[in-house]
């Protein structure tokens, strides 16, 4: 007999149920409720509907807790939650376990851990089994509770996987715009050394000319310095000629 995988979830013993057809079986296989899943993430099912006040506490338990069921062979095994009403040492040794295993399957202890999701799931699916079966109506009522809490957790799951998939695309358009700047900066830095390097020969080519300018200019005034001497000497020269000729004599 296969047995089914641990859980915080207090159950009865198996029973044999019934044998099945040769063709039917799967050996081996087990069929477990949604509450004892190892899936963390499964969206919750719908509230459940209202149960009449006459009900069986053993039948609110099995419509809350489905019985598990797999096969060994051609037996099918049955396992119900367990309706035996717990004691303040089953609480301590359920707080105890709870640590154990939080301990042995390395949960982390805080962010967002499918671990430590699954087993204090676990934990709280024994306490409304636990208060089922002090009170019916409670137990009804936790397991609204739960349900509302598991909806709301999925939510922000969704939420959160979300915001990630955004943040990375941002990320990735923030990266790509990031290469086409530095791309545009190492463009403009390479034309700024163009126009300096074509500032500094320009700068060259003007002092250059402006020192031809400058001699061009000082032998200009040279030139004109020296006709000008010229013409005063040759005005002189007609002034003292004129002075001569007009000039009576005694």
């Amino acid at each position: 007999m296969i047995s089914p995988g641990d859980t915080l979830l207090k159950y009865d013993n198996p029973v044999l149920s019934k044998t099945r057809a040769e063709g039917n079986s799967s050996k081996g296989h087990l069929r477990v409720s949604s509450q004892s899943s190892d899936d963390s993430t499964v969206t919750p099912s719908p509230p459940k509907p209202k149960y009449a006040p006459e009900m069986k506490k053993e039948n609110i338990l099995d419509r809350i807790h489905p019985p598990r069921e797999w096969t060994e062979g051609n037996e099918l095994c049955v396992q119900k939650v367990s309706s035996v009403p717990c004691t303040r040492a089953d609480v301590l040794r359920l707080r105890e376990l709870l640590d154990t295993k939080l301990q042995e399957r390395k949960a982390r202890p805080t962010g967002i851990c499918p671990v430590r999701r699954e087993l204090f799931s676990q934990c709280f699916d024994e306490l409304i089994r636990q208060v089922t079966i002090m009170c019916a109506e409670m137990g009804l009522l936790l397991l609204r509770v739960r349900d509302e809490i598991n909806m709301t957790f999925d939510a922000f799951h969704t939420l959160y996987v979300s915001s990630i998939g955004f943040g990375m695309r941002k990320a990735m358009c923030a990266e790509t715009e990031k290469i086409h700047l530095e791309k545009r900066i190492a463009d403009l830095e390479n034309g700024i050394q163009d126009l300096t390097k074509q500032l500094n020969e320009q700068k060259i080519k003007y002092d250059e000319l402006e020192k031809t300018k400058a001699e061009e200019r000082r032998v200009q005034e040279n030139n004109f310095i020296q006709k000008i001497r010229l013409l005063e000497e040759k005005n002189q020269q007609l002034q003292n000629l004129l002075e001569e000729k007009f000039t009576p004599t005694e």
